[in-house]
């Protein structure tokens, strides 16, 4: 069964490109998130505020894009991101707590 997750494209009030993303990512639904951050040109800044999970298999995904892409997470994901290293690979915004 594939977790649900929603993938939105869109522009920033920059330009800049931005795919906001919903719900859980797990390794039923990365090719979907793969998909969307591959069929982007140039820099993307994805938006996951919106994102309550994230497993090894999205982290992989994010990985693959660390040259191109800049997160904006919440707090709830900073110790996956930390841990893992990909905040240490890309800018990552909102991570610290208000």
């Amino acid at each position: 069964m594939t977790t649900p997750l929603t993938l939105t494209p869109g522009r920033r009030p920059d330009g800049a490109a931005l795919l906001t993303v919903v719900g859980e990512i797990d390794m039923s639904n990365t090719d979907a998130l793969a998909a969307a951050i591959e069929t982007t040109d140039g820099p993307l800044v994805i938006d996951l505020t919106a994102v309550e999970y994230l497993d090894s298999a999205g982290l992989s995904v994010l990985f693959t894009h660390t040259d191109r892409i800049e997160l904006i997470a919440t707090p709830l994901l900073a110790p996956v991101l930390n841990i893992s290293g990909l905040a240490g690979l890309t800018t990552v915004h909102g991570l610290d707590t208000p």
